[in-house]
């Protein structure tokens, strides 16, 4: 088996590398020369990379797509404030290289047996029989998908096992947050955090080379959560209040219209929900950027965070 080398991401600007990579996706463009080219976005274990590849033919679409493995040799450059890799030489890998798939997908930091038994836990804590009920019927039912796929496409937590990952972390904050304002219903709060993103196992195609799925495109992750909901508690006979605050809570859990929140919050555990999510996704976002870069310096704008840049304090050795 190949040994890998450090990870794309752990390489300086100007530095010459030679590597395998994992292509994420490909969008084809015009240069300004009327010549086609492929921007690459290419992937391992340590994140992800764009790169250019100029000239380029049918054949090149077909062997450059998503999922396939290559080995590069090129440069990293600095393109308007991002890492970017100048390719010098790219080719498809084949059998004799010995790498795989698996090589090259970020994961989450915990397992997804260790994630599904602390969301059985979670279940079990719930007091209220309806919201129990229809909050494990919905794990049982999306149970594998949501324990492999991302919590989306770029921006938070875009790793395999990320939504699951995402979710288990808001958990726990969930339940510092309700220890310290015994006010809040946990069963709501625990509720609405495990079906907040589960739409996602619909709305994305799958943990690798992730893309928005036709249903994802038309509908997004909130609508085909309450209609999810909605199907559970017909299936299990469940008609009480409880379902319409459970899909309340994933309405309005991104908080604005602007920011796709069908409704604005108007339920005490459904304001708490966007802090949690809106906390845990920056949080994700934060640490990933501040990873990259050396005490002492700034990481690169972070679109979602307004697009600013972050310092890294030299004392945070």
């Amino acid at each position: 088996m190949k040994k890998m080398g450090k990870g794309i991401l752990k390489h300086e600007i100007g530095e010459q590398v030679e590597l395998f990579l994992l292509i994420k996706n490909t969008t084809k463009g015009i240069a300004s020369n009327g010549k086609p080219f492929l921007t690459l976005i290419l992937q391992d274990k340590s994140g992800e990379i764009e790169a250019k590849l100029w000239d380029v033919n049918e054949e090149d679409g077909k062997s450059y797509a998503p999922q396939s493995i290559v080995k590069i040799m090129g440069e990293l450059q600095n393109y308007r404030g991002k890492s970017q890799l100048k390719i010098r030489q790219i080719r498809r890998t084949g059998p004799s290289d010995g790498v795989k798939l698996d090589d090259f997908l970020e994961t989450a930091p915990i397992s997804q047996e260790e994630m599904a038994g602390k969301l059985t836990q979670y279940i079990f804590d719930m007091k209220n029989p309806n919201i129990q009920r229809i909050t494990r019927h919905l794990i049982k039912k999306h149970q594998k998908a949501f324990l492999e796929f991302p919590a989306a496409t770029k921006n938070h937590h875009e790793f395999v096992s990320g939504l699951a990952f995402h979710v288990v972390s808001m958990l726990d904050l969930a339940k510092s947050i309700a220890s310290l304002y015994p006010s809040l219903d946990k069963d709501l709060l625990y509720a609405g955090v495990i079906l907040h993103d589960m739409g996602k196992v619909l709305e994305l195609s799958g943990p690798i080379s992730t893309v928005y799925t036709i249903e994802g495109n038309l509908l997004g992750h909130i609508t085909i959560m309450v209609n999810e909901i909605g199907k559970a508690a017909e299936e299990l006979g469940i008609s009480g209040e409880e379902v319409l605050i459970l899909q309340h809570l994933v309405l309005s859990h991104h908080g604005k219209a602007e920011w796709g929140s069908p409704k604005p919050p108007m339920i005490k555990e459904a304001e708490i929900l966007h802090y949690i999510d809106n906390l845990d996704a920056k949080m994700n976002m934060l640490d990933r950027a501040l990873e990259r870069v050396k005490p002492g310096e700034f990481t690169e704008r972070i679109f979602a965070l307004e697009n600013r840049s972050f310092y890294k304090p030299v004392f945070h050795k």
